[in-house]
């Protein structure tokens, strides 16, 4: 029995095939086979009369989506369809989101294949979970194919409406979609806020102590009872004090002053106070903690951030990219306590597991949080990657 299975990329292709038997074929999509027109002269001749006809959207018919092979498509189609002649089954594996889940769904629509059907879905691409994939197999989600298509729907109708404005307004070329529009105007309120606002001044004073030969700072923090104003103090529609802050404004002149005055002074220490501090691991990353860090301490923007870690994920190194949870696997728990054990010893593994869960409603729970994929940790120092692959997967 041979059986075809398509995923996205070429390099996926190659690692996922070294996982397979001989029996199976695995082929790459290239992304996404099927789309909105995306241009004018790709609109079907059939609908070039109507006048909605350039947005690629019905939107007089329950807003009913044109699809289209995009010109750059056809020949991956039409080399698909050749591999599924001849095959007795048919495995769609493409990513578990809903860009993979839509992927196969217009895979489906345009093969019409007449062998039988299965959707395989994983996180992670390693021997494990491969065969465990392949051994639990599912149907196409429709709820996650229409989820992407009203997004893709909401891009269209947006872009389509925003961005000639931006070309107009900013520069030339710009695309907007469903996030732009709303990120243009959370813009547009914060430079609102900015010109309305009114600065203010104050000064405050700050020593630089000594005691035993130990510095310290010091900071003043009242005057004769009351509080110093900070920047904290300040209406930032007036540039004054907000109204029922008691509080002493301190000028250039006052702060100097009380300088001199107090400069000669004996200084004491009239209390200390002690509090215990705890503190915790930051929780796995999720996609744009991820970004974060990588951009910080990396200086990775997040487009080299994902493409590096998309590599480091068809590689098999590391798990799915795209999540917002950071809830981790048992397995994932113990791969990591076991290397911890290995790498540092049993006093530097904390006694019982640590499981992180995600705060925001919204999170898709079903995939973990970012990290190193398999049932055994890889050390960076024991893998092949390059040195920006290599950092990612070190931070990860």
């Amino acid at each position: 029995m041979s059986t075809l299975v398509i995923v996205e990329s070429p390099t996926k292709a190659r690692t996922i095939r070294n996982y397979l038997p001989s029996d199976y074929r695995v082929e790459a999509s290239m992304g996404h086979v099927r789309d909105l027109p995306p241009s004018a002269e790709e609109i079907p001749e059939k609908y070039k009369g109507e006048k909605w006809a350039h947005l690629g959207v019905n939107v007089e018919s329950e807003f009913e989506p044109i699809y289209v092979v995009p010109k750059d498509k056809k020949k991956t189609v039409k080399e698909l369809k050749d591999a599924l002649k001849g095959v007795d089954e048919l495995v769609l594996a493409t990513d578990e989101d809903r860009e993979g889940e839509s992927i196969s769904w217009h895979l489906l629509q345009l093969l019409k294949p007449k062998v039988p059907t299965k959707r395989m879905v994983f996180h992670e691409i390693t021997p494990e979970a491969i065969r465990k994939a392949i051994e639990n197999c599912r149907n196409i989600d429709e709820q996650l194919v229409r989820a992407q298509e009203t997004r893709r729907i909401l891009d269209r109708l947006y872009g389509y409406t925003l961005s000639p404005v931006l070309w107009k307004k900013i520069a030339w070329g710009l695309s907007a979609g469903r996030v732009q529009s709303v990120a243009v105007r959370l813009l547009v309120t914060r430079e609102r806020q900015r010109q309305a606002f009114k600065q203010g001044g104050y000064w405050d004073l700050k020593a630089t102590l000594e005691q035993d030969k130990t510095p310290f700072d010091s900071k003043l923090v009242t005057l004769g009872g009351t509080k110093v104003a900070t920047g904290s103090d300040f209406d930032e529609n007036t540039g004054k004090i907000a109204e029922g802050r008691n509080v002493v404004l301190l000028d250039e002149a006052q702060a100097e002053a009380l300088k001199e005055r107090i400069e000669d002074k004996p200084w004491v220490v009239n209390s200390v106070e002690e509090r215990a501090v705890k503190r915790k691991p930051s929780p796995p990353f999720t996609t744009s903690t991820l970004q974060q860090e990588a951009n910080r301490k990396l200086r990775m923007g997040a487009k080299q951030t994902m493409r590096t870690a998309q590599n480091l994920y068809e590689q098999g190194f590391i798990t799915y990219m795209r999540t917002d949870s950071v809830h981790l696997s048992d397995e994932a728990i113990a791969a990591a306590r076991s290397c911890v054990e290995k790498m540092y010893g049993t006093e530097y593994l904390s006694p019982q597991p640590r499981q992180y869960t995600t705060k925001s409603k919204g999170a898709q729970e079903a995939h973990e949080a970012i990290r190193p994929a398999g049932q055994t940790f890889r050390t960076p120092q024991t893998t092949g990657m390059n040195d920006h692959e290599l950092a990612l997967y070190d931070s990860i």
